[in-house]
């Protein structure tokens, strides 16, 4: 579902994205590691649209995200940690109803698809109160909503659960689960090891915008001859075992 093909992107003298080229199937959830700027964000963004790569390209569903970048966003939800962007005003059922218009979805079946979002994220207590004095746990359930009520079959998540206390977090990593196992095809970001070996299928870690090494965590554990995941990642990224 998800193929890039030496996808590269430069900022004036800094090669945020070099060369990148994997691919991932539908029902997997890869994990796109890496430390603060090394690429992954950058990755993400061109991924979904939001920037052009220098060179190279990907196709997502079969579009191509320079020659069909309109194709793409129609198959693709999009989840950035840090601020959620909501309208404050706006009660999280009007939220995600807003962005499932944007998406052509008919009434009847933009309702049936909040109703499950809120029954799933456990959001039944405050799906019709205004957001604005929501907490942070409450906001990212309504944005991980908002991302994916139009049921897209690729999902682009960078650090979802920053910031977010153990029972929200564990919330979305269930429902990120529950997305791999209806045949989606998931990137995920983070730098929690411990979300990352309990729902990845493969992960990918990325130095300077340069892919390093890809597999799944055991073979990644088995090659480096480390069964600790975090020593295995710092191998990768220039610390102590490099």
């Amino acid at each position: 579902m998800i193929e890039l093909h030496g996808l590269s992107k430069r900022f004036k003298e800094v090669q945020a994205v070099d060369d990148l080229s994997f691919e991932v199937k539908g029902g997997e959830i890869f994990g796109l590691l890496g430390e603060n700027g090394a690429g992954k964000t950058t990755t993400l963004r061109i991924l979904a649209t939001m920037l052009k790569p220098t060179s190279g390209t990907a196709n997502i569903c079969n579009f191509d995200i320079i020659k069909q970048p309109l194709e793409v966003r129609r198959h693709i939800g999009i989840l950035f940690g840090g601020e959620a962007g909501l309208y404050d005003r706006l009660t999280a059922r009007e939220n995600i109803a807003y962005f499932g218009k944007l998406n052509d979805m008919d009434d009847e079946v933009l309702n049936k698809r909040i109703d499950m979002l809120c029954h799933t994220l456990e959001m039944d207590e405050f799906i019709d109160r205004k957001v604005g004095k929501f907490s942070k746990g409450m906001k990212q359930k309504v944005t991980i909503a908002r991302a994916i009520v139009h049921d897209p079959e690729v999902m682009l998540l960078d650090e979802p659960t920053v910031g977010l206390d153990v029972t929200a977090a564990r919330t979305l990593q269930d429902f990120i689960a529950q997305c791999r196992d209806q045949g989606k095809a998931v990137i995920f970001s983070s730098h929690i090891m411990s979300e990352v070996e309990r729902l990845c299928d493969r992960i990918g870690v990325i130095h300077k915008g340069r892919l390093k090494d890809i597999g799944s965590i055991e073979e990644l554990k088995e090659r480096y001859n480390n069964s600790n995941l975090e020593d295995v990642f710092i191998q990768l990224t220039g610390g102590e075992g490099e």
